[in-house]
């Protein structure tokens, strides 16, 4: 089976690829040049960096911002900006508190100070796009421009922990419901009850979200995986180790993308001895990831930026548009 038929779209329903592996593999040039290509075969394309350290406009010489943008006919691109996100998530924090009269206010703001210093914070962030895009089935297809591999499985625990939150903070919201509504006549400052309930119906409407998302990032017909390695043991290695951890995660790997792959015609001693060296971590890749279907990318001579090269990069691995 060729890679390219590995896409399944579902008309309506927008398909999610993630695209993942260590760092300094090649995610991002894999990422935009899969966005390109299936943006060029009349598909609605989004790719959107999860990664902190953003390169996606690097690699496609654009500028991005936190929401889409237009960069070319069918695709959009974006950088998940955690500054930003933070912003929004402060705001949902006041609005939240807003909602709950009687919740301390010192408890609010340790918690958004503990948000802004928490090392999660981007994949939260992520989730928090990957929530948006899955529900409003905007575009065809939504390609992810993950973050080095330890980062990504956090991402995609979150449906779970933030299902598991969210359900905790439900509990306690009926309660809390329940006691102003005993005693409303002497504890006014309790709360308006319209406002309870608005408060009560957007968590169980976000655990509803939280929900339909994992199960969509559990259906191999809406969600895959793509891993990106390089023909490195520690590369490999890692990669491995991710997919086990992915399969916990209900998450379907369907392909592994071999980056940077000395050219048959080297021309020098050292790049025959790197060659060499290749070809036996090829048959291991081969060997480790037999389930899956298996692309090469040749070592380029050039830096691959801009759409031109990135276009070159699609046609290695998907074929002619």
């Amino acid at each position: 089976m060729a890679i390219k038929d590995l896409f399944h779209f579902n008309k309506g329903k927008t398909t999610f690829v993630f695209i993942g592996g260590k760092g300094g593999v090649g995610k991002t040039t894999v990422s935009a040049s899969t966005a390109l290509w299936l943006a060029d075969q009349g598909k609605k394309t989004l790719v959107i960096s999860t990664d902190p350290a953003h390169s996606l406009s690097d690699s496609l010489e654009r500028h991005l911002e936190h929401d889409p943008i237009p960069i070319g006919e069918n695709l959009w691109a974006a950088e998940i900006d955690p500054e930003v996100a933070m912003q929004d998530y402060q705001v949902k924090m006041k609005e939240q508190q807003a909602l709950n009269p009687g919740m301390d206010m010192g408890m609010m703001e340790d918690q958004m100070e503990m948000a802004t210093m928490s090392p999660g914070i981007d994949e939260a962030a992520a989730f928090d796009k990957f929530l948006q895009y899955m529900t409003t089935d905007e575009y065809d297809v939504v390609v992810f421009d993950t973050a080095p591999t330890g980062h990504t499985l956090r991402l995609l625990s979150f449906p779970e922990m933030m299902d598991s939150w969210v359900g905790k903070m439900i509990k306690v919201r009926r309660q809390i419901g329940s006691m102003a509504k005993a005693f409303k006549n002497i504890m006014p400052f309790m709360g308006d009850e319209e406002e309870e309930d608005k408060a009560l119906e957007d968590m169980e409407a976000t655990k509803k979200q939280i929900r339909a998302a994992r199960e969509v990032m559990a259906d191999p017909e809406r969600t895959s995986f793509k891993m990106v390695v390089i023909p490195e043991e520690m590369s490999i290695y890692e990669s491995e180790r991710a997919m086990e951890a992915l399969e916990k995660n209900n998450m379907n790997t369907d392909a592994v993308i071999v980056n940077q792959i000395q050219p048959e015609e080297a021309d020098c001693d050292f790049c025959r001895a790197r060659r060499q060296i290749q070809q036996k971590r090829m048959e291991s890749i081969r060997q480790k990831f037999g389930n899956q279907v298996v692309a090469e990318i040749p070592l380029f001579r050039e830096e691959i930026k801009g759409t031109d090269k990135l276009r070159e990069v699609g046609k290695i691995l998907y074929g002619e548009s």
